[in-house]
């Protein structure tokens, strides 16, 4: 499939429809789908948002706003390119709530080769770090691109061990953040001789809700993801997680069941994950059956959304959110089963959530799910 290029007056408009209070990665997918282009969305969502009931004004991200904020990443040295440029992982734009644009530094290029992510534990054992650092070396040998987060341990220890051959890190924070503190060296050897990328603002501070979102890049770009030392709560079961949702491989290695930082990912042996001993193991699995990306709702695919937002907007214009917001809770449903509820047609329920999102009456869910705030 031939890259996508945005001229330089659609990446702003992409930036400013990414940017607007309620616009979420699907809501854009929706947008993009049933509008055609982020110009032409911009100028409908006042009116669907006032129709799904908000009562003030859409925050919308105004030109200004975006030409600052490209100014400041390009000061920075990065830049950001659009789902299906040059420089955005093929398989991540295929996840669910795939994200429209992404801010990178770094060797594009990166991007283009296959990617195994390696997430563990932030206060590692000596043995975690070692096993790390050896994976980590071994994959690159064999030409995968190594994906992390950056983060404290076993993330920390992958990156550098791939770096000579490829690494990517995926940051909560903007690219112009540094975080944690302490990998300030390896931030910069990395945005020089491998790949940073972020969705978040270039000056954006990481915060909580930020890491579940980085976390769903970091294994939406990777063919399979390890994990090494993962405690019972930890981020890196999250990444697992979303890696099994996304049809990606799920490797763990096995610890001491006396440590616990252990039990996470002895538990994900348990539940069904490979069990990991050598690179060899990812290697030899991915080669003998390489996981299917294959395109999903809300994702960025060139794919003819025609046949459902054809007529839709006219259908949504003749029945009021009220038709499905009734059937909402605060568990959260999948919509197939909405649109059965409803007896409406799936292009008007499609029509009608995406108003209620837009007025900030809907939350989407993993699995293609959603439910009231």
């Amino acid at each position: 499939m031939a890259p996508r290029r945005l001229s330089d007056a659609e990446r702003l408009d992409w930036l400013r429809l990414s940017r607007c209070e309620n616009v979420g990665p699907v809501t854009f997918a929706r947008l993009m789908g049933r509008y055609g282009s982020a110009a032409a969305a911009l100028e409908a969502i006042p009116h669907l948002s006032r129709k799904g009931g908000l009562g003030r004004p859409l925050g919308l991200a105004t030109r200004a706003e975006a030409e600052d904020e490209m100014a400041k990443t390009l000061a920075l040295g990065a830049r950001h390119v659009a789902a299906g440029e040059d420089g955005y992982p093929e398989p991540l734009r295929h996840i669910h709530g795939a994200p429209p644009l992404l801010c990178i530094k770094g060797v594009a290029e990166l991007a283009a080769r296959p990617a195994v992510a390696i997430v563990g534990a932030r206060n590692a054992s000596a043995a975690g770090l070692k096993f790390t650092r050896t994976l980590a070396a071994e994959l690159g040998e064999a030409g995968y691109v190594v994906a992390s987060g950056l983060a404290r341990g076993i993330d920390t220890a992958a990156h550098q061990a791939a770096l000579a051959k490829g690494t990517v890190a995926v940051v909560a924070g903007g690219i112009g953040h540094v975080y944690p503190p302490e990998n300030g060296a390896l931030f910069a050897d990395i945005a020089t001789r491998g790949l940073l990328m972020s969705e978040m603002p270039p000056g954006a501070a990481p915060m909580a809700e930020h890491f579940p979102r980085r976390n769903r890049i970091i294994s939406g770009m990777a063919l399979a993801t390890v994990v090494v030392e993962a405690a019972l709560r930890s981020g890196s079961l999250i990444t697992a997680r979303l890696a099994a949702e996304q049809g990606r491989e799920v490797f763990a290695a096995p610890g001491s069941p006396l440590d616990p930082r252990c039990e996470g990912s002895n538990r994900l042996i348990r539940e069904g994950a490979q069990l990991l001993t050598s690179a060899r193991d990812v290697i030899e699995a991915l080669a003998a059956c390489p996981p299917r990306i294959e395109p999903v709702q809300g994702s960025f695919l060139e794919q003819d959304e025609d046949v459902l937002f054809a007529g839709a907007e006219a259908e949504a214009e003749a029945h009021d959110v009220d038709d499905v917001a009734h059937l909402l809770s605060p568990t959260p449903i999948e919509v197939d089963d909405l649109i059965r509820e409803s007896g409406l047609a799936p292009r008007t329920v499609v029509g009608l959530l995406l108003e209620l999102e837009l007025a900030g009456r809907l939350i989407r869910h993993s699995g293609g799910r959603v439910s009231t705030q």
